[in-house]
């Protein structure tokens, strides 16, 4: 790890702003002038979602300038690199953190929300209509009140659902601006989306990166200066990323026995299926699921 860069997750982030937190799993923020900017690079190990309602906030995301102004909205996912920002003094924005494990519990199906995120890799800010801020608005301050309300002992799951709605809205914004501004992707973008898409489709019985380079008629190497070119991630790293979500969503909306999750994903057997999990996961599979 790179001494110059500060590991950063949701429990850090509570201790130097005012917000409204779900444990260390959500975080509201709704008065973005009041929080101290850090002053050095932060690796984020969450998803930061961020609507900038007035002012403007430059800084470096992986090394590249960015400029988040007025009506803008910045998605921005886990293990990217933010440094030199710099906000001007009237700065504000509705911003929501949320942790991984929670993002985790969220999803359904892990190709329902991809396309938010795989355009978020290339356009982490782009323009949010007048239509798209006031639904965020509304997501915004019905979190806050569910968030609020310690008393509901299904606040967890009430949480989730809206925010998995939320996730949907978005995609929806996202596919309807790439419609209006006919985006080009560089070669790099293309060949990043066609490779996670495959991945999408056959993770629960592929997982050779060469397999991939295969299907799209490039070499194993060429894939994977490309994918972490676009992501910073290895394509190993994204395979078994999608090969652990789906393990998650089996386990968790299924009653299949272990040793037939191991069979359906292709594992050769439940003992190696334990092993996979517990390494990705920190936990077995029979723990999670009691979990």
């Amino acid at each position: 790890m790179d001494k110059n860069i500060i590991e950063t997750d949701l429990s850090k982030a509570k201790a130097w702003t005012s917000c409204l937190s779900l444990d260390n799993d959500v975080l509201l923020i709704d008065h973005l002038m009041d929080a101290p900017f850090p002053k050095d690079a932060r690796r984020m190990n969450f998803i930061l979602i961020c609507l900038c309602t007035q002012g403007t906030v430059t800084f470096t995301l992986d090394t590249k300038q960015q400029t988040l102004n007025a009506n803008d909205l910045m998605v921005v996912s886990e293990r990217h690199i933010l440094d030199n920002y710099n906000a001007s003094p009237d700065f504000d924005g509705l911003c929501m953190m949320i942790s991984i494990p929670f993002y985790n519990e969220i999803i359904k199906n892990i190709s329902d929300i991809s396309a938010l995120f795989l355009f978020a890799h290339n356009y982490p800010i782009f323009p949010f209509p007048e239509q798209a801020r006031q639904t965020y608005h509304n997501y915004f301050d019905v979190l806050k009140t569910k968030i609020g309300n310690t008393e509901n002992r299904f606040c967890r799951d009430v949480v989730r659902t809206l925010l998995l709605a939320l996730f949907y809205e978005l995609s929806d914004i996202v596919y309807r601006f790439q419609q209006v501004k006919d985006l080009r992707p560089t070669r790099a973008d293309i060949i990043f989306t066609q490779f996670i898409k495959l991945v999408e489709e056959n993770c629960k019985h592929e997982r050779r990166v060469a397999w991939y380079a295969m299907q799209m008629n490039i070499t194993p190497k060429y894939l994977s200066e490309m994918v972490k070119q676009v992501s910073k991630r290895t394509p190993n790293e994204w395979i078994d990323n999608y090969v652990t979500l789906q393990l998650r969503v089996i386990l968790k909306n299924t009653t299949l026995s272990i040793k037939d999750v191991a069979k359906e994903m292709n594992f050769p057997n439940q003992s190696f299926l334990g092993k996979y999990f517990k390494e990705h996961v920190g936990m077995s599979p029979s723990e999670y699921r009691k979990a």
